[in-house]
């Protein structure tokens, strides 16, 4: 059911997580696929992972300029999917203004840089898919991620608007609960084992998420032709307890 021969498919933020989880499961099921991350060592290793003669670049979503010049390349793809970002945990007391802003900018505004430069050089192809990894903090927010959840649910929100204005292109977000990605740090093995097992103990999915779980929404999103303003939440259950 799920088949992406020769669809061309971009994922920014694809050098980690839930970003490279897609590259890899786009790339076999046939999608030419080109990733862009921040950090070009990042992603000339992540392009090895990938294999299929996926291709990489390196691109700050911050800079405007270079998110402009990015699609200003002719190149159009039929999927394009944004998972980088960066941002800041704190309750708003004690969080900076400046780490605030910078949250803001990472995660909401270069989705958005992204989305407008796409949207100006018609870099999307009709039919084909935008979207956003936001977070189930949005709808479940908790003590110290006020300003996390508030992101997430701008961005879902910015999603269903860009569905009216984009269509055909279709436009989503996907809500992810905890993903075991490079994010959450580098225990030692015998301690994330543990960590992951009390997570997976506590939701009623009964595992914990992997980027591969979030993986298969997203693609999903892509291949149906039927979904557009949606928000899929993949948490496990997370959100219900």
């Amino acid at each position: 059911m799920f088949d992406l021969t020769n669809k061309d498919v971009l994922v920014i933020g694809g050098s980690s997580g839930i970003g490279l989880a897609t590259a890899v499961a786009a790339a076999k099921l046939g999608a030419r696929v080109t990733i862009a991350s921040r950090n070009a060592e990042r992603v000339a290793a992540a392009v090895e992972i990938i294999g299929h003669q996926a291709q990489g670049r390196a691109l700050d979503t911050l800079d405007d300029a270079a998110v402009a010049g990015f699609f200003q390349r002719g190149k159009t793809y039929d999927h394009v999917v944004i998972t980088a970002s960066s941002t800041s945990r704190g309750t708003v007391a004690e969080m900076p203004l400046a780490d605030a802003y910078a949250s803001l900018n990472s995660k909401f505004w270069g989705a958005y840089r992204v989305a407008r430069a796409a949207t100006v050089a018609d870099a999307i192809n009709p039919g084909g898919s935008l979207t956003f990894v936001t977070g189930y903090l949005a709808i479940r927010p908790k003590k110290g991620a006020a300003l996390q959840a508030a992101i997430n649910a701008g961005l879902e929100a910015l999603a269903k608007g860009l569905a009216l204005e984009l269509a055909p292109v279709r436009v989503n977000a996907v809500s992810p609960g905890f993903v075991d990605t490079p994010l959450w740090g580098h225990a030692p093995a015998a301690e994330k084992a543990a960590r992951l097992a009390g997570i997976a103990k506590g939701l009623p999915a009964g595992v914990a998420g992997q980027g591969e779980h979030l993986a298969v929404q997203i693609i999903s999103g892509m291949v149906n032709p039927y979904l557009t303003g949606s928000v899929t939440y993949v948490d496990g259950g997370g959100a219900l307890v």
